[in-house]
């Protein structure tokens, strides 16, 4: 059998928190008003000492640039983690945690709100004001991931291969729904339709990432004290079951803890693929299966991808912006590609 060397875990964790703060310097640096290392440090210094500055570095940094990164580390963060809970929890490393419905589930009723919002729930545009859409797509995502869950219970357990299909299912439903709403939709509708689909951190603001912060860190707490569990079922649930562990329980939580962090991050970013997917298997290629390490080092090396795609996506076209789902899936579907070739024989 073929033994890889595994980097201890201090060398995973320290590597993966050093690649953060390179994209964080480079990111916050970058953009259509490009900001010196010596402005920036500045701009940090005067923030510390709680020095107003009226630069315009300044302004752009912390009124705009700032929350941007840190919703952007938010996100991917939590888009790393729940890939790596659902990669363990199927114990297969091409698992997304778009196979049980959250973003799909966000999309569509995203989509619903955009386009009929307005007939439909008149009243939650006067309650909300502009947090109706990251609400509805919030209790959307989480609303399908519930259902998926229904249906994949049988026999008093849960069952992973219907969970899959299930998935597959629900997904393909709310795509037909959301080509249907794309049909329905005025111009100005179809434009903010396939720009939230696409993904973006454009619209961040200080608000939204206390609110992703907040969900995705009590997501991480919890994913934390799952990975003995999840070291244990990668054995089989026979075995986990064996060695005391509740398996169904075990399954309940990491799913609940998926649906809300990327519940949060879909309703605030919109799409953002294939974090989930290609974060954790990095992970796994220098550090191995034990979840202990794969978790927060998933969530340190997502937080650094989805802000290397950012600054690319703002940068490249500058003033332009890309979309930042359109980046995640250029580097994501060849990746995903190679993983298919490497995984053939074990599938």
């Amino acid at each position: 059998m073929e033994t890889r060397h595994r980097l201890p875990t201090r060398t995973v964790l320290v590597a993966g928190g050093a690649l953060l703060l390179v994209a964080f310097a480079v990111a916050a640096s970058s953009g259509a008003y490009a900001i010196s290392t010596g402005q920036l440090w500045g701009v940090l210094r005067d923030a510390w000492q709680g020095v107003a500055s009226p630069s315009p570095e300044h302004l752009v940094f912390m009124n705009i640039r700032l929350p941007r990164l840190l919703l952007g580390v938010a996100a991917g963060c939590g888009l790393g983690m729940a890939g790596a809970l659902m990669q363990g929890l199927f114990r297969n490393p091409l698992a997304d945690p778009g196979l049980i419905g959250i973003s799909s589930g966000a999309a569509l009723a995203a989509g619903i709100t955009i386009v009929m919002g307005a007939w439909l729930w008149p009243v939650l545009p006067r309650t909300l004001g502009s947090w109706t859409l990251v609400a509805t797509a919030f209790c959307g995502g989480f609303a399908v991931t519930f259902l998926i869950y229904v249906l994949s219970r049988s026999e008093g357990g849960t069952r992973m291969a219907l969970m899959l299909l299930a998935g597959i299912a629900v997904n393909a439903l709310a795509g037909a729904g959301l080509g249907l709403l794309s049909v329905l939709a005025t111009d100005e509708q179809l434009r903010s339709l396939q720009f939230w689909l696409l993904g973006s951190l454009g619209g961040a603001r200080w608000s939204a990432v206390m609110l992703v912060g907040v969900v995705v860190a009590l997501a991480c707490a919890v994913a934390l004290t799952l990975a003995p569990a999840l070291n244990a079922m990668a054995l089989g649930e026979p075995q986990a079951r064996l060695l005391g562990i509740d398996v169904e329980r075990v399954k309940r939580r990491a799913i609940v803890v998926t649906a809300f962090a990327v519940g949060a991050v879909t309703a605030t970013t919109g799409v953002i693929g294939f974090i989930g997917l290609i974060a954790p298997h990095w992970v796994r290629m220098v550090a191995g299966p034990d979840h202990r390490i794969v978790l927060p080092a998933s969530g340190l090396l997502g937080a650094a991808l989805v802000l290397a795609a950012d600054t690319v996506a703002r940068t490249i076209l500058a003033p332009a912006e890309l979309p930042l789902g359109v980046l995640t899936a250029f580097i994501g579907v060849p990746m995903f590609l190679l993983m298919l070739r490497h995984y053939r024989n074990r599938l």
